[in-house]
């Protein structure tokens, strides 16, 4: 059984270069991805606590308020990118990223301004609908802007300014736990208009996509001369034309919400809520928001979990996601996928292990012990960040067409959304529970999904956007899907 066919990419009839307009316009849309990965750094001000030794080393982080509030942002995010999605879809995605990065920067002044709790959550619902923006508009203008054999590395930009921005947020708040009075927290939180700010500037002089230019007008040669500029050539007739019939078919389309749910759009739909549910429970957040938290809970002190939260989340994730970028399109998504799945897997195995074996629920492990498991962690946060952190956003960004793919990617962020905010509301009760087994649980997930890429993920790797389709109807599995749907509609009378 063939399982992980390739498919012959016409990426390469495809004339034009990679351009520095295009660089610079995917550089600086890539900063959505600074915004969100900030915010998921400057979580770590909220696991500011004290401490009750009494507790259980499982349990004594076990906050509703915590999670509750950390969690906000998603619901938030949720709904806005359904939003962001008729924005897109009608306006362009220039719209949505200037929506999301001018919505974050008005989250950020008011957290740094609050003087109650009400004002705090107020500004992180407006966070959280700046990055429900953003993680809706900015994966599918890099997907839309990139020559397809760059595509891969263009897009992991996203991820890796993600990672940029935890760095940046857990050296902040390194600095800022520092300061006498307690008010660091506010600095930590006021800094996020920083790169909200670029954003917001940066995205007023973005260009269109040409996707979305034929899409939403009928001016072609706009857009054919916009093709031209960002390919870098005038000969860009075989690319110009198969945006021209995807254009008709986006437009014949009044309600792409009822249209994604069809048999011959199934494959897609699965992609779109597999792939996020899945980069989820991978237990990435238990690093990204709780780093903090499991290295006190293996009795490391308030600043070395800080310290190692910097170096992990963000020097190992930051490093492994630029390796990503220069290998995506050479090895290609699903080989990526699987080795990324089988370094998670081993990595925590091993914690979880050493965890059940050292660590009761009173005291705390060796520090041999400690520094083995932060060794492990280090190799699980490095196989995350160059497989399914990146990939987890490129592939659905790049599998839609044109007339699905707004509402398509609004699906994928919603999915992402629904279960972090789970993820955020269940995890330190899950510790709680299953102690060291919550690695367990999480390593048994990462097994589950790697067999699922295995099995029915197509690879993607420089085929271009337009024609993707092709991938599913020479695939084993969903060609029989496919194919079915075609058979039918032929069937039926005109």
């Amino acid at each position: 059984m063939a399982v992980g066919l390739a498919v012959a990419s016409e990426g390469g009839q495809y004339n034009g270069r990679i351009t520095s307009f295009v660089i610079l316009s995917c550089m600086v849309a890539s900063m959505g991805g600074l915004i969100f990965g900030y915010d998921i750094g400057i979580s770590e001000v909220y696991n500011r606590m004290k401490e009750d030794t009494k507790i259980s080393n499982y349990c004594k982080f076990d906050s509703q308020l915590l999670t509750s509030f950390t969690s906000s942002l998603y619901v938030s995010g949720l709904v806005a990118s359904f939003f962001a999605s008729s924005i897109t879809r009608h306006f362009g995605r220039k719209p949505s990223i200037v929506a999301g990065g001018a919505t974050f920067l008005s989250g950020s002044a008011l957290n740094g301004a609050a003087t109650n709790l009400c004002m705090l959550i107020f500004g992180r619902v407006l966070l959280g609908v700046g990055v429900g923006f953003a993680n809706q508009s900015v994966p599918l203008y890099l997907s839309e802007m990139a020559p397809p054999r760059y595509r891969g590395a263009i897009n992991n930009g996203f991820q890796l300014c993600v990672g940029i921005g935890v760095l940046s947020a857990n050296f902040i708040n390194f600095g800022t736990e520092k300061i006498e009075g307690g008010w660091g927290w506010r600095i930590s939180l006021a800094m996020a208009a920083v790169p909200a700010t670029f954003l917001t500037i940066g995205s007023l002089f973005l260009p269109e996509t040409p996707n979305s230019l034929i899409q939403r007008f009928n001016d072609e040669q706009k857009a054919k001369t916009m093709l031209q500029r960002i390919r870098g050539t005038t000969d860009v007739e075989a690319e110009f034309d198969d945006l021209i019939k995807a254009c008709l078919v986006s437009k014949s389309i009044e309600h792409p919400l009822k249209k994604i749910i069809q048999k011959n759009y199934r494959p897609q739909l699965v992609m779109a809520i597999a792939i996020p549910f899945f980069q989820q429970v991978t237990g990435i957040n238990v690093i990204s928001f709780y780093a903090p938290v499991l290295f006190r809970t293996i009795g490391l002190n308030e600043s070395v979990s800080l310290i190692m939260s910097a170096l992990i989340a963000g020097v190992v994730g930051t490093a492994s996601t630029f390796l990503s970028m220069l290998i995506v399109d050479k090895l290609g998504r699903r080989v990526m996928l699987i080795c990324g799945g089988v370094q998670m897997f081993v990595s925590q195995i091993m914690i979880g292990s050493i965890m059940a074996a050292k660590l009761g629920d009173h005291g705390s492990i060796d520090k041999g012990y400690a520094y083995f498991v932060l060794t492990m962690i280090c190799i699980y946060v490095s196989g995350f960040a160059w497989s399914w952190g990146p990939l987890g956003w490129l592939i659905p960004s790049e599998i839609f067409p044109l007339e699905i793919r707004s509402v398509g990617q609004s699906i994928v962020v919603a999915v992402n959304f629904i279960f972090t905010f789970i993820v955020a509301q269940t995890f330190l009760a899950m510790l709680c529970h299953f102690k060291s087994g919550i690695f367990f649980f999480f390593g048994g997930w990462v097994a589950v999904m790697t067999a699922f890429v295995y099995l029915l993920l197509p690879e993607t790797k420089k085929v271009p956007i337009e024609l993707m389709d092709r991938v599913w109807r020479q695939h084993w599995f969903w060609k029989r899907i496919v194919e079915e749907f075609d058979e039918k509609t032929k069937m039926e009378p005109a």
